[in-house]
């Protein structure tokens, strides 16, 4: 049985030795930035991805193929990894589920990204992301995984792009040649909008311990409609015995507060394991002149005002968080905005939705925000 075990992602200490070394005259950058102008996937200081490959699962839907650079190391099928996109000058952070099982041969993942009604970076990678392009990654994330003993029989209940990390998990098991009696119950608007159908289809064939049941929510009658959402008397229909199964629900947020308080009146909550995915945005404060500044990993919260830099409001807390430029050119202090809003001292843009990348060198607290510096 092959492991699902993450690879040993340990630096040589050797190498190590010589980077720091050789980042002294690379100062006040890394010898890996000049390394990425030769191939971004050797960089040290970012993990980066090409992509390799690009194939539409359905009319709004997209599986892209990474092949990852130094650093990586394997995930467990349901993890999921944070993708930078750079969009129009701006570079933003997304979080996507690896749609593809960990005993890959070929050094690669997938992730698969739906569209979503005014999102301007699912639509990108959808719409405009071609192979050889490169985006900055992080390493695999997430509990929402298979144990690795003998699985007990899971139900899987999906919807949308919800099925993604169902998928991985159920072609890392086929993979181990362990794939237990498995029900799956998904929801789509139409036949044609299942993501992975195809794939499915063989699955089903291949593999009679998978059972398949979707559900299409638009395919009926308005007053059909609402009975073909998630209820206990259609679990009850779809999978008789899903109190003795271990549940894996990821799909909208309406879907999963109503398995939950299903589970949670059946005493089953310990048996029930949920996935969310959902963008936050932040209120942008009308008299921002600065706040409160949070910096997570450095466990340090400073008052800053509207007009001094964000880098310079780490430092002086004590801090000392990668940089270079210090104007706004090289991107080496990029980090994630956690929450709250900053202003970008040059335009005067304020930027406030989570996840996007912002420059703490020309960037001020717009409110009280959070940094992961």
């Amino acid at each position: 049985m092959k492991s699902t075990a993450p690879q040993d992602s340990r630096p040589n200490p050797l190498l190590s030795a010589i980077g720091r070394i050789t980042d002294l005259f690379a100062y006040p950058l890394r010898t890996s930035h000049y390394v990425e102008l030769v191939n971004p996937l050797w960089t040290t200081h970012q993990l980066q991805a090409r992509v390799v490959k690009v194939w539409d699962e359905t009319r709004d839907a997209r599986t892209i193929t990474l092949k990852p650079g130094l650093n990586w190391r394997g995930h467990r099928g349901g993890q999921h990894v944070r993708v930078g996109i750079p969009v129009g000058g701006m570079h933003y952070t997304r979080t996507y589920t690896i749609s593809s099982a960990p005993e890959r041969s070929d050094g690669c993942f997938t992730i698969t990204v739906k569209v979503v009604d005014g999102g301007r970076i699912s639509r990108h990678l959808v719409r405009n992301l071609k192979v050889g392009d490169y985006l900055p990654i992080g390493l695999p994330q997430g509990d929402f995984y298979l144990p690795d003993a003998q699985p007990v029989k899971p139900l899987f209940i999906t919807a949308g792009s919800g099925i993604t990390p169902a998928m991985s998990m159920l072609h890392s098991l086929i993979a181990q040649e362990r794939l237990p009696d498995s029900v799956h119950i998904h929801y789509a608007p139409h036949e044609f909008d299942v993501i992975f159908g195809k794939e499915i289809a063989t699955l089903t064939q291949e593999h009679s311990r998978y059972r398949f049941n979707p559900v299409f929510t638009r395919e009926l009658g308005e007053e059909q409609r609402q009975k073909r959402h998630f209820s206990e008397a259609q679990l009850n229909e779809l999978c008789p015995d899903w109190r003795q199964r271990e549940c894996y629900a990821c799909g909208p947020q309406e879907m999963l507060a109503a398995i939950e308080t299903l589970w949670e009146r059946e005493g089953l909550s310990r048996r029930l394991h949920v996935e969310r995915f959902r963008a936050a945005f932040s209120s942008v404060p009308a008299d921002a002149v600065g706040g409160q500044v949070k910096f997570s990993r450095g466990g340090v919260t400073a008052t800053a005002d509207s007009a001094t830099s964000l880098l310079r409001v780490a430092e002086d807390a004590g801090l000392n968080p990668a940089h270079g430029c210090r104007m706004g050119i090289c991107h080496a202090c990029d980090t994630t905005l956690l929450a709250g809003c900053v202003r970008d001292l040059r335009t005067g843009q304020v930027v406030n939705e989570t996840g996007t990348i912002v420059q703490p060198c020309i960037c001020a607290a717009a409110g009280d925000c959070e940094l992961d510096l």
